[in-house]
């Protein structure tokens, strides 16, 4: 796995573009209004989307998901930032750098 930039951890999401999002069987589907692509973020992916609404840092993210899933904290970690990193890439999540 590619190295992830702990700093990162303190960074906050928000949501990206404009998109329209369905459950479906559990599952999350979307389409950006923008580009016209859709995304199956499927149940964990799902449930990141569901909590993005609150703007929480990553690290929230990996506490909410080391309770409500077994995984080891590491490897939550590691998946957390890498599917940030690619809903950020598409537009469809932000990351914005929390100022002390």
């Amino acid at each position: 796995m590619a190295a992830i930039n702990p700093a990162k951890d303190h960074y906050r999401i928000t949501y990206g573009e404009e998109v329209y999002v369905s459950d479906m069987d559990g599952e999350k589907v979307m389409m950006s209004i923008h580009t016209g692509k859709y995304y199956n973020l499927g149940f964990t992916g799902g449930r990141i989307w569901e909590l993005a609404e609150f703007s929480p840092s990553i690290e929230d993210i990996v506490t909410v998901l080391t309770n409500e899933y077994e995984v080891d904290e590491e490897q939550c970690r590691q998946q957390v930032h890498t599917f940030v990193a690619e809903l950020e890439r598409e537009g469809l999540l932000r990351l914005l750098r929390e100022l002390n």
